[in-house]
């Protein structure tokens, strides 16, 4: 499933914001997505993939990059050595999605983690939208 499904996000907000001044709320990032063996069994680990990898590994393997309306989230399905897989990650169209809940709940701002998988569309969108400070 998703990493970030907007709606989960949004109850989350919405609890946070009635606990503390949204000011002081920094919304997480998630920089990966996962890539998760099918049919899922429960206890099992996905693995982390780059956005930037997701992509390549889509191209790899010819697999359409469907956008999941719900979770606000891309995904897409292959199969390697008879083994199906469908991963879960994000890009411009879900970023700019929860970046949106900035604004809707007047939060600090955002706040990435793994850092190290850098992904170019984050950083434009977000100078798109938004004064970046580093804290």
């Amino acid at each position: 499933m998703s990493v970030q499904p907007i709606e989960e996000v949004r109850k989350v907000l919405t609890y946070a914001v009635s606990e503390m001044p949204s000011e002081k709320i920094l919304m997480g990032m998630p920089n990966y997505g996962y890539d998760w063996t099918l049919p899922y069994t429960r206890g099992t680990a996905a693995q982390s993939i780059g956005f930037i990898a997701a992509t390549e590994l889509a191209v790899k393997h010819n697999s359409e990059i469907r956008y999941d309306e719900q979770t606000q989230t891309p995904y897409f399905n292959y199969t390697e050595n008879g083994t199906r897989h469908v991963v879960w990650f994000d890009d411009p169209r879900s970023i700019d999605a929860k970046l949106e809940l900035i604004d809707e709940f007047d939060l600090a701002g955002a706040s990435w983690w793994t850092i190290n998988r850098c992904y170019v569309p984050n950083w434009l969108i977000v100078q798109n939208r938004f004064e970046v400070a580093k804290l």
